[in-house]
């Protein structure tokens, strides 16, 4: 089966670098027309040279998200076919015991991870309904799953909850054809954060974190990307409120 998605509207949130840059990527090799935001200008820049629509949107705001994911429904003139909700990360934090952590530090990495998935999938579900279809994809994290790598509370927390989210909205949605799904990646070295983890495993740490993976390797941004172009596609026709670990083997 060739797999196209030509005449579809695809929108990728953190599409500056990593996973996003990826998926974006992917779409565009596959026909799509493809949006991604980023607050990371000089990276959003070089993922554009690829036929990417970039804007730099900061999606804490959860206005600032609605207005473009409005601004892209009436630039098309149609409603979003395909939105990944890949916006994330650990806000340039690192472990802290619980009673050292700053409201601040929660609520931000918080927004960006949830509050973020959330304002893009409220804003894109209305014309999806209108239209009867759709597929939204979360990038969730193997620390949705489990206890995080990165130690930090929020980050798990937040990715558990994009799980929740999930398959939450999967029922809601999928009255309308819509579908909801989430991609769980494993540790990938994808983007500053993920290389600062890296090398504060040292070489021993390194070693062990890979002999744990069934596949004695780390994956890549591209291995998170074809599971996403799994879920938008008819291939999944069928599928809706599920988590895939794309981690190698655990």
């Amino acid at each position: 089966m060739n797999i196209s998605f030509k005449g579809k509207t695809v929108v990728v949130s953190g599409a500056g670098l990593g996973f996003g840059r990826a998926i974006a990527h992917s779409f565009v090799s596959l026909g799509a027309s493809v949006h991604g935001c980023d607050v990371l200008e000089k990276e959003l820049a070089e993922t554009a040279k690829a036929g990417v629509n970039t804007k730099r949107v900061d999606l804490t705001d959860r206005a600032a998200a609605a207005a473009w994911i409005q601004e892209i429904e009436k630039e098309t003139g149609g409603a979003i076919g395909i939105l990944v909700n890949n916006a994330g990360g650990v806000a340039g934090q690192g472990p802290k015991p619980l009673e050292d952590v700053a409201d601040a530090d929660w609520d931000k990495i918080i927004a960006v991870n949830l509050g973020a998935a959330f304002a893009l999938s409220r804003a894109a579900a209305p014309g999806m309904k209108k239209a009867k279809q759709g597929r939204i994809i979360n990038i969730s994290s193997g620390a949705g799953l489990q206890a995080s790598l990165t130690g930090i509370q929020a980050y798990c927390s937040a990715k558990h909850a994009v799980v929740g989210l999930t398959r939450q909205l999967a029922h809601e949605l999928g009255p309308f054809g819509i579908t909801v799904n989430s991609v769980a990646p494993g540790f990938v070295r994808s983007n500053p954060a993920t290389e600062r983890q890296w090398e504060g495993y040292g070489a021993e740490g390194q070693r062990a974190l890979v002999e744990r993976i069934a596949l004695k390797r780390l994956g890549s941004a591209q291995d998170i990307a074809n599971a996403v172009i799994f879920f938008a596609s008819e291939l999944a026709g069928f599928v809706t409120g599920q988590v895939l670990s794309v981690d190698g083997g655990k």
